[in-house]
């Protein structure tokens, strides 16, 4: 049997990436997988196209999977940007700074605000947000509903493979601060919200979730 057998996931960022990764480890565990995602084809067995920073697209992903499936078990709030011109707070243009604001914040909100009703309505179920202040709120665990943030290192994606292709003396500097002298690889990263979304995490609730290979302890270091 899978960790995941009969659990019906929903997963924003599916399309690449983390998110990605983590719907086909979730499947391979036996669970059912909404993936959602901006752009076409996400990871899953239901595909959905939407903005996870529109309000109404979120309450009608929701509402489409559980009309689909029946029941939501595990919200794996995923979905997030790091776009080349979010950099220093002195440089970074309020445009760029609301922009990441909105994908990586107030998404969370929403799927949070939205989602949770649907594991309320069914007996509970577990909520992991790539870290997000919602995280460490534990006020749904009388209901059954866990709360946790996934706090993720660097990690081999498209995503950062893009910031780094043109800077490859940035990356040899971030991999400094890395332990274990390599970034993560996104399976890593999934193995980590897979235990998360398991009843074998049914007593964690409202922690922040390190998976970043010792970064937070060794980041004081020469450069």
């Amino acid at each position: 049997m899978g960790r995941l057998d009969g659990k019906v996931c929903v997963i924003t960022g599916a399309a690449s990436g983390i998110g990605a990764e983590t719907a086909r480890l979730f499947k391979e565990e036996g669970a059912t997988v909404v993936g959602v995602d901006l752009a076409e084809n996400s990871e899953g067995d239901l595909a959905l196209q939407a903005d996870v920073t529109d309000e109404g697209q979120v309450e009608g992903m929701y509402a489409r999977a559980r009309e689909e499936y029946g029941h939501i078990d595990v919200l794996f709030n995923n979905a997030g940007i790091s776009p080349p011109d979010d950099v220093s707070v002195l440089d970074t243009s309020f445009e760029a700074w609301q922009r990441v604001q909105d994908v990586n914040l107030k998404s969370v909100f929403l799927c949070c605000k939205h989602g949770i009703p649907h594991l309320l309505d069914t007996g509970g179920g577990s909520v992991i947000n790539t870290a997000s202040f919602v995280a460490v709120m534990g006020e749904f665990a009388r209901q059954g509903v866990r709360v946790n943030a996934l706090c993720p290192g660097p990690v081999n994606t498209p995503l950062l493979q893009e910031l780094y292709a043109k800077d490859q003396e940035a990356a040899a500097r971030r991999l400094v601060h890395l332990p274990m002298g390599r970034f993560a690889e996104a399976r890593e990263i999934a193995n980590g919200v897979l235990f998360l979304a398991s009843d074998e995490s049914s007593y964690v609730t409202a922690q922040t979730f390190l998976v970043d290979g010792g970064l937070s302890g060794a980041y004081v270091t020469p450069e």
